[in-house]
């Protein structure tokens, strides 16, 4: 309603506010703020998914019809059928090792020729007769991105995807592709699309022939191009590794199923690049499809797939130390869009080398033991002591991981200087940000070995990680802190993998540092430091008494004896004021809690040794254990003759009773096996709240049981049926896990006959 010759009610101003005008901002809308989008900045969103598409017209004319429309086409060529020759036992699969994947859809590799047979309604005229198979991936499809591929059969006119007709027969030709060695890894529609004088007209959208194009570690071409068939097969077609953890003298094994080939594995991996909102056309780059991934496997700032959780509480979710696979994270993550809980750096790692495997990238889980986290660059661990030479906790922050795991894969870098390409490390691990998010690399391990940490990505990190100091430094009563040791050693100490076509470790330590002491160490050093790095570069004297711990090995509950040698190289008699602590420890080398004080005072004879010996009483220790079941202990002392600190550090894994795993014998695809899992509470308490989880490659898919309480000395067996899907060897594994007892495992070698 509105007054004659007046504006619309509805239309006239506010009334004017009686009292002063405000000049208060109006109240913020509530809710999250809106997701930012392209608008205004480019004329079509940027294609950020593979999962979107969009139809392509079945007819499209070159002009206007007639007043009749168009003529009948009868005339001309048409598409009957199209086999994309998917099966695993065809040459596409078998020639492009994509045979193991559990999928309906064709898998290729790019870089390399496929056949797709195509028939007609009639026999092909190669004359007079013109078709074209086209590739479309992304909602967007361009030529020019290379989202939109037409490929052609004749020489005269081809794409960067080539095409040939290599056999024809009756109304049937068989055309072979090669996608380009740079082309975009992911999920292709294809059609096939045939020229009429009166437009194009196409194949209908049809899932079935949908395709998935990765990563070619067999292709010349490709940047992951890996001239090495033994070690193509172990990181790329293996999926059971070994994960190696404890201590570089006491080193532990753990057996995990990759499951690179289960079914929605693989789309599971290309929704973490589309849960990243990476751009399809980035997508054929493997540095930036690893330095995205490594970013999205951690949850910390983009909702990627895991959470981290070393505080020992897991109550709402699974705890790291549970998992036995990557299958049930992956598919989790994909089916939810949720985030899993929990992971340590070991299930960071496995995860991720289950997604570059997968794509086609070739990958490899290192542990490094004494790992180094530094957060300041000054290539320094600091333990502080006070006048006395006792450990000062309340002032020493740094902490050297036991061991730490994360990835290599296999690629060029054309960013970098000659040389530099081949194996690159990444990490998933939430520990550092870099350019503003929790990842790390792809940083060159060959930069890492010759101290070029300016390279890119984020290799002055990874320096650190193996190449830090433990700075001893004792604290004056002012506060004035003084070094009084240096240990160069002590970080990095040994760097290891699985040896490939074997269940055997392999040492790696040489590709990453050059030998202790060496010149060409000191070289790396001062070229790192020419970068920024700051060393400790006291030359302080050599101590005449020198402190050893022994390499011992304990099972979780025994009492042990700890016998520390004092060695007196000197031709005087010395007097050591000693402290020996123990602590229970994370593999993160964070205390827990002390649970053992001894301050003896030794003397020694000249050029002669002595044992002190400490008892270990299970009980104190037991009541107090944290997960990874790690014992630290650290001897320090003062020399009372010459003021000289002696120090010596051991870490002790405690070892956990095992799994028996055993499977029934005549093993054949796809009839029915039985698989057992026996444990026996070895404690004198009970274990509550237990459960198991058992799988194994090509065999067995996650299954997992709960079982309340194992009251102590009682026994549990758990068996289930299974039926196998592959011939050939495999390995099942099995895991039993619970608050008060982690990282039980048992693995079983399977053979399965066709």
């Amino acid at each position: 309603m509105s007054d004659q010759g007046g504006a619309p009610i509805s239309s006239l101003p506010p009334p004017a506010p009686s009292g002063p005008i405000s000049s208060l901002p109006p109240p913020a809308p509530s809710g999250p703020p809106p997701k930012v989008t392209n608008r205004g900045r480019s004329a079509d969103p940027l294609p950020s998914s593979n999962s979107e598409s969009t139809d392509i017209p079945e007819f499209e004319p070159f002009g206007l019809p007639g007043p009749r429309g168009f003529p009948p086409m009868t005339e001309y060529l048409d598409i009957v059928e199209v086999d994309m020759m998917k099966r695993p036992d065809e040459s596409n699969r078998m020639q492009h090792h994509t045979m193991l994947f559990n999928s309906n859809n064709l898998i290729v590799r790019r870089g390399q020729e496929f056949q797709v047979k195509i028939g007609f309604n009639r026999p092909y005229n190669p004359a007079s007769d013109k078709f074209a198979v086209e590739f479309v991936i992304g909602s967007s499809p361009q030529y020019s991105k290379g989202t939109y591929m037409p490929v052609f059969t004749s020489k005269e006119r081809q794409s960067s995807w080539e095409g040939r007709i290599t056999a024809t027969a009756d109304n049937a030709v068989t055309m072979g592709v090669t996608p380009a060695a740079n082309c975009i890894v992911g999920k292709y529609h294809m059609y096939v699309a045939v020229m009429t004088p009166f437009g194009i007209r196409r194949t209908r959208r049809d899932n079935s022939r949908d395709l998935y194009i990765l990563f070619n570690p067999w292709a010349s071409d490709d940047a992951v191009f890996l001239d090495d068939e033994t070690e193509r097969q172990e990181c790329v077609m293996t999926e059971m590794g070994i994960i190696y953890h404890g201590t570089n003298d006491d080193v532990a094994e753990r057996n995990w199923n990759y499951g690179q080939f289960n079914y929605g594995v693989l789309d599971a991996c290309l929704y973490i690049m589309d849960r990243a909102d990476m751009p399809i056309p980035n997508r054929g780059d493997p540095i930036r499809v690893t330095r995205k991934a490594s970013a999205m496997l951690n949850s910390r700032d983009d909702e990627g797939v895991l959470v981290g959780n070393w505080s020992g509480d897991y109550t709402y979710g699974v705890a790291p130390t549970s998992w036995t696979g990557s299958t049930d994270i992956l598919l989790t993550y994909a089916s939810s869009k949720m985030p899993v809980c929990y992971a340590q750096c070991w299930v960071y790692a496995a995860v991720f080398n289950t997604f570059l495997r997968c794509l086609g990238i070739p990958s490899r889980i290192v542990t490094n033991f004494f790992s180094a986290h530094d957060n300041d660059g000054n290539l320094r661990t600091d333990i502080i002591l006070d006048d006395n030479g006792r450990i000062d906790r309340g002032r020493t922050k740094d902490s050297v991981w036991n061991y730490h795991c994360w990835n290599e894969c296999f690629m060029s870098r054309p960013d970098l200087p000659t040389g530099f390409g081949g194996w690159q490390i990444v990490d998933a691990t939430p520990q550092e940000t870099s350019d503003g998010m929790y990842r790390c690399g792809p940083a060159s391990v060959q930069a890492i070995k010759h101290g070029q940490i300016c390279f890119p990505f984020d290799a002055a990190f990874v320096f650190a990680e193996v190449n830090s100091d433990v700075v001893f430094y004792t604290r004056s009563k002012d506060g004035a802190l003084e070094p009084v040791k240096v240990n160069r050693t002590h970080v990095g100490r040994k760097v290891l993998t699985k040896n490939p076509g074997d269940m055997n470790r392999r040492d790696i330590t040489n590709q990453y540092k050059f030998p202790e002491g060496s010149a060409e160490e000191r070289t790396v050093l001062e070229k790192a430091e020419e970068y920024g790095c700051q060393r400790e570069k006291s030359d302080l004297p050599v101590a005449d008494v020198d402190l050893v711990l022994p390499t011992l090995e304990v099972s979780v509950g025994d009492d042990f004896e700890l016998s520390l040698e004092f060695i007196n190289s000197s031709d005087q008699s010395r007097t050591v004021d000693a402290y020996i602590s123990g602590s229970v420890v994370y593999y993160t080398g964070v205390t827990s809690s002390e649970f053992l004080f001894r301050n003896p005072t030794v003397t020694i004879e000249p050029n002669k040794s002595v044992k002190e010996s400490v008892t270990v009483d299970s009980k104190k220790y037991m009541k107090n254990l944290v997960e990874q079941a790690n014992l630290h202990f650290i001897a320090t002392g003062k020399v009372k003759e010459t003021g000289q600190i002696v120090t010596a550090m051991k870490v002790v894994t405690l070892h956990n009773p095992k799994l028996t795993v055993t499977v029934s014998d005549g093993g054949k695809v796809n009839e029915e096996m039985t698989a057992t899992v026996e444990f026996t509470n070895p404690f004198t308490f009970s274990l509550e709240g237990v459960y198991i989880r058992m799988e194994g490659p090509g065999i067995m898919l996650p299954m997992s049981k709960y079982y309340g309480l194992i009251t102590g000395g009682s026994s549990l067996t758990w068996s289930e049926f299974f039926i196998p899907q592959r011939a050939g060897s495999s390995r099942l594994i099995a895991s039993l896990d619970c608050p008060a007892l982690r990282q039980v495992y048992g693995t079983a070698s399977v053979t399965i006959e066709p």
